[in-house]
């Protein structure tokens, strides 16, 4: 990887709903086609091949999150971006990401998702619950999410197109 760029190691937290997935696979999608190799890590999607797997895990709890840094690390190490796509609701997990940056010496980047018009935010929950993805309203506002104190970033995605959220990320990471 000599004279190669240092890979990003993104991390996006947020509770279900605020974008996380549209903006972790646009953000890996930009950076795909301005030649930067690039994964989406989305903990949903490992969640449930472990729900599907022979050993039919229910609660993964942990499970998701160590098997992408897993996948996230070989990735690094070849100078491949991560986009980490997971809810991330506690210090104690996005310090998975933050300790993974600094031994893969990769650009870490904290991201924090929020919807703020929270009739919105159920209206989008609704919708992917009623398509059979993700927990319902009452899951999502159960949930123990604690805000990110030290997050590098804060976008609310209220009343926004995804793609003006995604200019605004990729303008703050200098993306063009």
């Amino acid at each position: 990887m000599a004279g190669a760029a240092r890979p990003w190691l993104v991390a996006f937290a947020g509770l279900p709903g605020v974008g996380k997935s549209t903006l972790a696979r646009g953000l890996t999608g930009r950076l795909l086609s301005t030649g930067r190799p690039a994964i989406w890590l989305r903990i949903d999607t490992i969640e449930q091949a472990l729900g599907l797997s022979s050993l039919a895990i229910e609660r993964c709890e942990d499970a998701g999150y160590l098997a992408a840094q897993g996948v996230a690390r070989d990735s690094l190490a070849l100078g491949i971006s991560a986009a980490i796509d997971c809810v991330n609701p506690w210090p104690l997990s996005r310090s998975l990401w933050s300790g993974l940056a600094v031994e893969a010496g990769a650009r870490l980047v904290q991201v924090e998702l929020v919807c703020s018009d929270r009739a919105e935010h159920r209206a989008r929950v609704d919708a992917r619950h009623g398509r059979g993805e993700g927990p319902d309203w009452a899951a999502v506002e159960a949930r123990d999410y604690r805000p990110w104190q030290g997050a590098d970033l804060r976008l609310d995605t209220a009343g926004r197109i995804p793609d003006d959220v995604l200019e605004a990320l990729c303008t703050a990471l200098d993306l063009g």
